[in-house]
């Protein structure tokens, strides 16, 4: 297969979280993107491998899509891997470098569809490995720009005695953006609390009160049904353990 022909491609795209949806960047973005590219160049997607909430700090073996795309390569289901950006293959550098050598090393190519071929290392231009360095060099870097604010945020509402991890207590959900998000009441849940409060202040147990909400049709958040403990919680929160 000949570099400038067309090539038989699996594609490969990604995103860490909900985030780079809500920023433009989704899966359906990145598809479309492979779509065109390879169309505009005359090259034939055979699968798109879609992989979502995975870090790319996160080593190949250790991404079931990506690792089944390498396969690909090596067995020679496909010729070459296409990502929309090399940020999308990794934002580590040590795994950008292994992946590329990895494909490399079984006879693909790889593209992205910012700036084409990403071409093998070459001893008489040095230059072309520092270029693709520098750019894992940033990408990386922007990876552990965004966890610093992401714990600084943190930091900064546990200082304002806010929420600042974790999964809300029932009776309760998130409100607001960025650092000013914080626990408010759930209008869907504070009847199921009121009545929690109303049991237990009238001396039922918590397990007696789990039952009596099983009957009422009132559910918990994530069970099929209420626990004495599950109780307990709810209770503890509002001050009435």
């Amino acid at each position: 297969m000949a570099a400038g022909g067309p090539v038989k491609l699996v594609a490969y795209i990604r995103v860490s979280g909900a985030g780079q949806v809500s920023d433009g960047y989704g899966l359906d973005v990145q598809e479309k993107a492979v779509r065109a590219w390879a169309k505009t160049h005359g090259h034939r997607i055979v699968r798109i491998v879609r992989e979502e909430g995975v870090s790319g700090a996160t080593e190949a073996l250790d991404r079931p899509g990506l690792s089944e795309a390498l396969l690909m390569i090596r067995e020679d289901d496909a010729e070459g891997l296409l990502v929309p950006r090399l940020d999308r293959l990794a934002r580590a550098l040590t795994v950008q470098e292994a992946t590329l050598a990895i494909v490399w090393r079984d006879g693909g190519h790889v593209f992205t569809t910012d700036t084409g071929e990403v071409h093998q290392d070459d001893p008489d231009d040095p230059m072309r490995t520092a270029m693709r360095q520098v750019v894992g060099v940033f990408a990386e870097l922007d990876r552990r720009m965004v966890v610093k604010r992401l714990r600084d945020g943190r930091t900064a509402k546990r200082a304002a005695g806010r929420k600042s991890v974790g999964a809300y207590a029932y009776g309760t959900h998130g409100e607001g953006e960025g650092r000013e998000r914080d626990a408010a009441p759930n209008p869907a849940e504070a009847a199921t609390v009121a009545r929690i409060l109303e049991l237990r202040a009238a001396g039922r147990s918590y397990r007696a009160i789990g039952e009596q909400l099983d009957a009422e049709g009132l559910r918990p958040r994530r069970a099929a049904t209420w626990s004495a403990m599950t109780v307990r919680s709810v209770c503890q929160k509002h001050g009435a353990a």
